[in-house]
């Protein structure tokens, strides 16, 4: 059955044009449980995007609501700034018992601000700080954040434009496969830094996604991570991995980097390291980096303990054992046959991607944009990345249920047939 859009009303005449999600989505969302969402009129919505990666264990997953229900009705602290607070200790102990120890990642914590953005600006300033140099290296269809530091290091013209101001210090480099193999890997970076007329001033730092969630789902090899690193290594660069989106499990371990086997200077994460949709973010580093002074990055919403409360929740309930992990790996095969058919039938398009995200890209980028609107009518949200929004992205829950997965994956299906 095919979904009519309401009036939206009091959303087009007082919220402001900036606002985007909801003109794909016209529909005013009431109420949401694992992997679906009921709008105001009772239609239900598979959901394939998962809050942009910050609800990998779905929405008001019931472990995690508990704890948090709990944590209220005995009036936990909810604003702590950066005190010491039994929720943030609970959280600490828990990320470096279930995810740092086994892991053996010796990192320090930072609770730098709510958003993933606030977590990129505490690693480059970090990074600056240490390594006393002002440029960092990011990459070709990169995206750290919409604040002015973040948006130095992020590759994407329209958002870029939207600061207003000349963004510097930040030089973009090719990723992975920029030239379809037919350059060697880092053959141009390193020219550059070791040519004393090239103009390069030496980086503090490179930042990196291992897969480029709003660049159009771009994977990096395993071998070009490893590569990174030993340049970092060789030219005394710091390596920082933005994870915000790919963490938490989304590409199948905890941390993308994992299947790489590096460890890089400093890490960032938000989005689902609440679990719940919560705003929190987290900035990783390595002992010897540690050399801020107390109060010298701030923020009013460090402290925010109810997501400390359902972060810790989440990792004692999925990242103990290595459950989430390995089914995260199965429902990535059972994505990755359904395109693998979509594609054979559809010749314009292809597919890549990693545990449960995944893209479909369209030579069309007209294509992508109209495959995502006859979703929603259908009750599947779907959302577009890429520099031209050419790709149909793929993030459902991570605990999504095989029948669920099956039922948004024919959904697509139907889709790319019914707007060829």
């Amino acid at each position: 059955m095919t979904i009519t859009p309401p009036a939206l009303s009091v959303f087009e005449t007082l919220e402001s044009e900036v606002r985007s999600y909801c003109r794909g989505w016209p529909a005013v969302f009431d109420r949401a449980q694992g992997a679906r969402l009921t709008d105001e009129d009772g239609h239900s919505y598979l959901d394939f995007f998962a809050g942009a990666g910050s609800l990998n264990y779905g929405h008001n997953n019931p472990v995690l609501k508990r704890a948090l229900i709990d944590y209220i009705e005995r009036d936990g602290i909810t604003h702590g700034l950066d005190m010491a607070t039994t929720a943030k200790r609970a959280f600490l102990e828990t990320f470096q018992n279930v995810i740092l120890r086994p892991r053996d990642l010796p990192y320090k914590v930072m609770f730098p601000g709510p958003t993933g953005t606030n977590a990129v600006e505490s690693a480059l300033k970090l990074a600056r700080k240490v390594k006393g140099r002002e440029s960092v290296v990011s990459f070709t269809n990169a995206f750290h954040g919409m604040s002015l530091g973040s948006l130095a290091v992020t590759g994407n013209a329209f958002k870029r434009a939207g600061a207003g101001i000349p963004l510097v210090h930040g030089t973009p480099m090719p990723f992975d496969n920029y030239f379809d193999g037919t350059v060697p890997d880092f053959l141009w970076f390193e020219r550059l830094l070791e040519d004393q007329g090239s103009g390069l001033n030496k980086p503090a730092a490179v930042i990196v996604e291992t897969v480029q969630g709003e660049g159009g789902i771009n994977v990096a090899r395993a071998e070009w991570l490893r590569a990174l690193q030993e340049l970092c290594e060789r030219q005394d660069m710091l390596l920082i991995v933005d994870d915000i989106q790919m963490g938490c499990g989304r590409t199948g371990g905890f941390f993308s980097f994992e299947e790489a086997g590096i460890v890089p200077d400093i890490v960032t994460l938000s989005k689902s390291i609440s679990g719940y949709g919560l705003p929190m973010s987290l900035c990783l580093f390595k002992p010897e980096l540690d050399i801020w002074e107390p109060g010298e990055h701030n923020g009013t919403f460090r402290g925010n303990n109810p997501a400390f409360v359902t972060a810790a929740a989440a990792l004692d309930a999925y990242w103990a054992d290595g459950r989430v992990e390995q089914q995260t790996k199965e429902r990535g095969l059972q994505v990755e046959q359904a395109l693998l058919a979509i594609c054979a039938e559809e010749p314009t398009a292809q597919f890549r991607g990693r545990g449960l995200v995944w893209g479909m890209e369209f030579e069309d980028p007209a294509r992508a944009s109209a495959v995502c609107a006859r979703a929603f009518e259908l009750g599947l949200l779907l959302e577009t990345s890429g520099p031209q929004s050419e790709v149909v992205k793929l993030l459902p829950p991570l605990t999504i249920t095989t029948e669920e997965l099956d039922e948004g994956l024919r959904t697509l299906a139907r889709c790319v047939r019914e707007t060829a």
